[in-house]
């Protein structure tokens, strides 16, 4: 398997990985994957372009790099295919 980055290996170091056999491992990451786009979506929806002042523009910004952080995890630890979702 290819190096993580720190930030998906320790999502995958939370779910104990070290424990389970290599078919075991690719299901968990799958999991570890789905509940981590399931989180930004939830804790952070996806916004439109426009639809505010300047001040909302910066803090949606924000708020939008964030959910890109996660959904970028996510991607690494479901093997690239997660990311498509976003478009």
């Amino acid at each position: 398997m290819t190096e993580l980055s720190p930030q998906a290996q320790a999502v995958l170091d939370a779910l104990y990985m070290e424990e389970l056999n290599g078919p075991q491992q690719m299901m968990a990451r799958a999991h570890a994957a789905a509940a981590l786009q399931a989180a930004a979506d939830q804790v952070v929806p996806e916004e439109p372009l426009y639809g505010g002042d300047q001040r909302w523009m910066f803090e949606r910004d924000a708020r939008q790099a964030c959910r890109k952080k996660f959904l970028a995890i996510a991607a690494e630890l479901d093997g690239g295919t997660t990311a498509s979702r976003e478009g």
